[in-house]
């Protein structure tokens, strides 16, 4: 089962770069400039990795991100998780950055785009990955300060692929960012949204209506609306699940508790993502595998969440065709039946 997790052709649809940033790059990165944080080894750095909810992990995630500085800071954070997700058989990563943590710090937009884009132009090259980049916007933040961040993406629109909404969920209902999205989208940015995981059904309702996600990022607690569950499996709205994610903040309180398997056996458009892996305790194969032993998914079950994750790409019809020709490849090299098991 590892082997055949690890190996499947799939795509990483929830990723935020700057939760790549293992406590060891974020050391090496103080050092390379000169700055000083308040944990004194890496050992003390990774036990604060412990968290209660999604609050506790963002309060280390954005003091983590402050030891990015420069293009090459970008370029190396995003370079060590590319590698990391082909070993683990990612074949297109769409990748979310969060300019807002950075900007807010005095780091120019165009430094961390173009050290992000550097990395993902070498993946196209170097391991043959797809690469796509989604800006989030910080829903804790003003809305006012989304459309801010728009206008200085502007410039670099033939870097983003789309634009999406992130941080701290309750409380920050999508209904508030709706004149950023609808700038975004006449900018023919594609769209995305966290929605329904710490907050609740009737978010992903207004991502989907008011903001016109395309895809929904966790959506777990849609399980909870039957109407909601009718409607995403009918129109194939794809969810972006990161079980590991969930379990480390509480979202669920063991892996085994984890809906991801009703979802599919509610024919929802499911993936597994890592999320946050630094963070979280394990990268794309690591979700697919522990996720797996966890809800006693098969191999054919994993099989639907990879092709549902290529599925679920922003790519062209015959990008999507040449990806899923790769996954069907993998599978045609396993014994007869085995992605029915």
């Amino acid at each position: 089962m590892e082997s055949f997790a690890r190996g499947l052709p799939k795509a990483e649809l929830h990723v935020h770069i700057e939760g790549t940033l293992e406590p060891e790059m974020v050391f090496d990165l103080a050092r390379r400039n000169r700055m000083e944080l308040r944990y004194d080894s890496i050992e003390a750095l990774r036990a604060a990795y412990e968290f209660t909810d999604l609050q506790s992990f963002l309060d280390v995630y954005y003091e983590a991100a402050g030891v990015l500085f420069d293009t090459e800071d970008f370029h190396d954070m995003t370079w060590a998780y590319l590698r990391r997700a082909a070993a683990d058989g990612v074949a297109r990563a769409e990748v979310f950055f969060d300019p807002q943590t950075h900007t807010e710090r005095g780091v120019p937009f165009a430094t961390v785009v173009e050290g992000i884009g550097s990395a993902l132009d070498r993946a196209e090259l170097e391991l043959g990955m797809s690469t796509g980049l989604i800006l989030c916007f910080l829903r804790h933040l003003p809305a006012e300060k989304a459309m801010e961040t728009l206008q200085q993406a502007e410039p670099h629109l033939d870097r983003l692929l789309g634009v999406g909404l992130d941080s701290s969920e309750v409380g920050f209902p999508p209904e508030l960012f709706v004149d950023a999205f609808g700038r975004a989208r006449s900018l023919g940015l594609r769209v995305v949204a966290h929605a329904g995981e710490e907050g609740p059904p009737e978010y992903v309702w207004q991502a989907l209506d008011l903001l016109g996600a395309e895809r929904i990022e966790h959506g777990v607690r849609s399980m909870e609306d039957p109407a909601l569950v009718e409607r995403l499996a009918r129109d194939r709205v794809p969810l972006t699940v990161c079980p590991l994610s969930n379990v480390r903040l509480k979202v669920v309180d063991r892996a085994e508790d984890h809906p991801l398997r009703k979802m599919l056996e509610a024919g929802l458009n499911v993936s597994i993502n890592s999320d946050d892996p630094a963070y979280f305790g394990g990268y794309i194969g690591d979700a697919y595998l522990e996720t797996a032993r966890a809800l006693d998914l098969s191999e054919g079950q994993l099989a639907t969440v990879a092709r549902n994750s290529l599925e679920a790409c922003f790519v062209s019809d015959a990008e999507r065709a040449a990806l899923t020709a790769r996954l069907d490849d993998y599978l045609g090299a396993r014994p007869a039946g085995a992605e029915g098991e």
